[in-house]
């Protein structure tokens, strides 16, 4: 997956934006303020840095060893690394973003989450 690849992807969802608040090498993909997402999109390799379910993360970073790393400079509970120049599938990476979107958007109150539903 390219770097430009890789923020269409993040930005296909719904209410997505991207953000520069660190730096302007980082970007910091929200929905709703949230971020799912964060990558320096000119880095090599290529990483993202994504939310993730405890144990899905422990499980990953096994399956995965040295491709999905604890999150870098981020809750390593929740957050993982991934390496994203080819070492993953395309697949396997859209869904890992995909996750993360899903987990965030499940964490906004209620009536925020509505409004995502609406056209």
């Amino acid at each position: 997956m390219t770097p430009k690849e890789l923020r269409a992807l993040c930005l296909s969802f719904n209410a997505a934006v991207e953000e520069f608040p660190f730096n302007p090498e980082t970007s910091v993909f929200k929905v709703l303020g949230k971020m799912f997402a964060l990558s320096s999109l000119e880095g090599s390799p290529l990483t993202v840095n994504l939310k993730c379910d405890p144990e899905d993360a422990v499980r990953l970073r096994g399956e995965y060893e040295g491709l999905i790393v604890p999150g870098w400079h981020m809750n390593k509970r929740h957050w993982n690394t991934v390496t994203v120049d080819g070492g993953l599938s395309d697949r396997l990476v859209r869904e890992l973003v995909e996750d993360s979107y899903d987990l965030v958007v499940a964490g906004l109150p209620r009536a925020e989450r509505l409004r995502l539903d609406r056209p």
